[in-house]
């Protein structure tokens, strides 16, 4: 039987393209037809104008991008690469269906004059109907979300992709057949981000420790809370940075990420007791006494306060709560700590887990050994954050990073270096407190921070340093692809400079070291708090 629609196509003169008259292609296009009639048939009270209205936002990607412009001012990294992983696959969905499909098969779009006015609140495509270009976008961000970002946050932004999908069947505007396709193409092309920048998992895996206790008070009694003035201080108006005392007297300037930190702690555990640290104090001596008179030691700054925090709770065996405020975070993060929120919640469930610690043993002075949580750097790397730290109070962060890697490339040459006693010329060397999990010269995610490894990534060169070849596989993620390139994980690694003392960036510090060192581990020698439950659903430890 003719479909209502499949006859006004009739009347208007339109025959389905050859490829769709024959064989199965014949049958799917008259059940497409069917279903699309099905559609237009149905009185979906309330949503007659919100649909067109919805299908219309989404023109050119509009609704997706200012989704992800609004992710991306969110403080929480899981949500900013979100929104980059959902915009990147757009930008590979969108021209897979309107420069390719839609010109290989060439469907017409559905005839409209039986479907309600009321919804017909759209301008008449006149591109091809197969696929449908907004459901590829909306599934291709929908995924690349999911891919990324927590459930409370990827369910609905799912839920509008599939309303922004129907609507294109609501309005008249595609078939079934199209929209499905869309989706499809909008899903693959997410999913295949991961082929050069791999998904990361929202926690570390860190293993539970059930036989220890630590005491937990509702008002927080017990904790005291080092501050570093200085992690994530934004710039004042006049482009400086700007101090506690500035803040304190209203300064015109944006509130930092650790005073923002403090004022949730103080809400939240008004007993606890915090401790400022001035730009000119001992550091290592403030975070000493701290720990000697707390029940729990909690920091407030970025990886280098972590580091420091964690030598002081490893010396009194206190436990460490991490509370993020630096730029990056790497280790907070890593435990699914992203805001001063989750640290809070982090505590009152009292879940504590082991973590290993990366330790650094200059040779002939077992006593002054240094240690790391998450990587210690060597060669073009510890160049690169030394000029960074020159630049960032001119530059601010961000800018400092970008001229000090195009400095660095330029003018750093490879470092004479006996690595396990043998030579080798290190272009630039990465030392991971266990196995990250992406590919490159410095990765930034761990599946594990208990799992007893270093892991070890270098890149050596000959007489000639490949710079623009390492630029481009750094650039892209993929610098195993060089032939300098080497990778190993190990228990020790041992480093000699014939030349003199070594420099390494531990945690993003550097440090003047002797010319010979080792580095090794102390397996599940730190408790840490944990998030009670994981960020995808399941436990935060096993």
């Amino acid at each position: 039987m003719e479909s209502r629609y499949a006859a006004a196509e009739r009347r208007a003169g339109r025959r389905p393209p050859a490829l769709y008259r024959r064989g199965p292609l014949r049958r799917l296009g008259r059940l497409d037809r069917w279903a699309f009639d099905q559609v237009a048939a149905a009185r979906l009270p309330g949503l007659e104008v919100v649909l067109p209205r919805l299908s219309r936002l989404a023109d050119h990607g509009v609704l997706w991008f200012t989704t992800a412009g609004v992710l991306g001012l969110t403080r929480r990294a899981r949500l900013r690469r979100a929104a980059l992983r959902g915009s990147i696959a757009i930008a590979v969905a969108s021209p897979a269906v309107n420069l390719l499909g839609k010109h290989a098969f060439r469907r017409a779009r559905p005839v409209v004059d039986l479907v309600p006015p009321i919804r017909i609140r759209w301008r008449l495509p006149t591109s091809h109907a197969f696929p449908s270009g907004h459901s590829a976008s909306a599934a291709a961000f929908a995924t690349g979300v999911a891919m990324e970002a927590p459930r409370a946050v990827a369910v609905p932004v799912a839920v509008t992709a599939g309303a922004v999908a129907f609507a294109r069947i609501y309005t008249g505007a595609h078939y079934p057949g199209d929209v499905l396709a869309g989706l499809g193409i909008g899903a693959a092309a997410a999913l295949g981000t991961r082929l050069v920048w791999p998904a990361r998992p929202p926690v570390a895996h860190v293993t539970r420790t059930a036989t220890e206790k630590v005491m937990i008070t509702g008002d927080g009694q017990g904790v005291v809370v080092v501050v570093n003035a200085g992690s994530g201080t934004t710039a004042t108006q006049e482009g400086g940075t700007a101090s506690r005392d500035e803040e304190q007297a209203g300064a015109p300037l944006l509130r930092s990420s650790a005073q923002a930190a403090v004022d949730v702690v103080a809400r939240e555990l008004p007993a606890a007791r915090i401790v400022w640290l001035d730009p000119d104090e001992d550091v290592d001596k403030a975070l000493a006494e701290a720990a000697e008179q707390a029940e729990v030691l909690a920091v407030i700054g970025g990886d280098g306060t972590v580091n420091a925090g964690a030598r002081a709770a490893l010396a009194r065996d206190v436990p460490l709560l991490t509370i993020p405020a630096g730029t990056f975070d790497h280790f907070a993060r890593a435990l699914g700590i992203e805001t001063a929120v989750d640290a809070i919640a982090a505590y009152r469930g009292g879940r504590l887990g082991r973590v290993d610690v990366g330790v650094i043993v200059p040779e002939g002075d077992a006593e002054q050994e240094m240690i790391f949580l998450n990587t210690a750097g060597l060669g073009a790397y510890t160049e690169l954050v030394e000029r960074r730290e020159r630049l960032e109070g001119r530059l601010g962060k961000w800018p400092a990073m970008v001229v000090a890697a195009a400095r660095t490339l330029r003018r750093s040459e490879p470092v004479p270096l006996l690595v396990n006693g043998r030579p080798r010329r290190v272009w630039t060397a990465f030392v991971g407190n266990c196995r990250y999990g992406s590919r490159g010269p410095a990765p930034t995610w761990r599946g594990h921070l208990d799992d007893g490894r270093l892991d070890i990534r270098m890149v050596t060169a000959g007489e000639r340093v490949p710079r623009l070849a390492a630029l481009a596989a750094a650039l892209a993620g993929h610098l195993h692809l060089m032939p300098g390139y080497r990778s190993w994980d190990d228990g020790t690694l041992e480093l000699a400079a014939p030349e003199g003392g070594l420099r390494v960036a531990r945690d993003g510090e550097l440090t003047a070291l002797p010319a010979a060192i080792r580095i090794t581990k102390r397996p599940g020698a730190l408790a840490v708090f944990c998030p009670t439950v994981r960020r995808g659903g399941s436990g935060a430890g096993r």
